[in-house]
């Protein structure tokens, strides 16, 4: 979810709590815009108040589902934040949720360590489009479309959605499942 120009959001879990806090998240960016005083809704500020509701929340014994990822620039430097359901938050440079934080992660961390530093934009699509299909090959739950959000100074965008190449020919010659 593009939040504004600065913010962007990705969630995991049950997308009926997700769309219960975008619908939240729409209104107070409306809200920002309608004072038109100049000030935008920051990741760091968004990563706060998500801590604090999701918090809020798992201690009402009513928990939202998910787990939020909270990526922006924020005073020129990138900023990404990862929030669950308890309310536990951190940042990092590399985050994956679920399934992918055992999968994905380390796939990311490797192409990072190859490289010696950050990646590129082009060698970042490379390395996701790898953690998708990898994600999607090994889960029976997984789905072959998905969205890429981009952050730069200039901006932020979300493509997609995007589809991976998968072959399953390969299964005809599997026996002994029928």
């Amino acid at each position: 979810m593009k939040v504004n120009d600065q913010t962007v959001l990705a969630a995991s879990g049950d997308i009926a709590d997700f769309q219960f806090l975008q619908e939240i998240i729409t209104q107070k960016q409306i809200d920002e815009d309608c004072r038109d005083d100049g000030f935008k809704l920051k990741p760091k500020a968004l990563h706060s108040w998500l801590t604090r509701v999701l918090y809020n929340r798992r201690s009402k014994f009513d928990p939202l589902w998910n787990i939020f990822l909270v990526g922006g620039i924020q005073d020129d430097e990138p900023f990404l934040g990862y929030v669950n359901l308890q309310g536990t938050a951190f940042t990092e440079t590399l985050i994956a949720t679920g399934l992918g934080g055992e999968m994905a992660q380390p796939v990311m961390r490797a192409a990072m360590e190859k490289k010696g530093g950050l990646l590129s934009l082009e060698e970042a699509k490379e390395v996701i489009l790898r953690c998708v299909r990898l994600g999607y090959l090994r889960d029976c739950r997984g789905y072959p479309k998905y969205h890429l959000a981009v952050i730069t100074k200039d901006g932020t965008s979300v493509e997609g959605p995007l589809m991976i190449d998968s072959d399953w020919e390969y299964a005809k010659t599997i026996a002994g499942f029928e």
